[in-house]
Parts: structure tokens; C-alpha cells; sequence
């Protein structure tokens, strides 16, 4: 649990995404957006614990697939 209400992951899935640097409302910010079609998805922050870095996803672009329905 972050405590910012929004979802938060340590790492995308590899090559799901693409970073890009985002300097909307007068501060700077990673956006993340799909690899694939360019959407947004949220943005990456260096605050989770460890050191480690938290990508704050919104939940409106999420799929949930059951580990057992996962394509291997």
C-alpha cells in the first residue's frame, strides 16, 4: 500500500511500457505509456521503499488475468 490511493507496482511488465519525461503542471514527472498503443498509463516515482522505484498506474487502463489464464 502506497497511502496515495492509487495503484502502485515495483516494475511493468518488461517491454510494456515506455517512459517519457512529463513537465505538466509546473513540475516533473515520468510518464508511463503503453508500448504498444501509446496510451497513457500513469506516471513512475523514485519513493517506494528500498530505494526502489513506484509506478502509479491508473486503474481505468488494468486487465485483471487470473495466474492460471496467464499466456505463458
Amino acid at each position: 500500500n502506497s497511502g496515495s490511493g492509487w495503484l502502485s507496482f515495483y516494475k511493468p511488465v518488461k517491454g510494456a511500457v515506455i517512459e517519457k519525461g512529463d513537465n505538466s503542471y509546473g513540475m516533473h514527472r515520468v510518464e508511463i505509456v503503453a508500448a504498444k498503443s501509446g496510451a497513457h498509463l500513469g506516471h513512475v516515482f523514485n519513493d517506494a521503499p528500498g530505494g526502489k522505484r513506484r509506478y502509479c498506474i491508473n486503474a481505468t487502463v488494468l486487465e485483471f488475468v487470473p495466474r492460471d489464464k496467464l499466456k505463458k
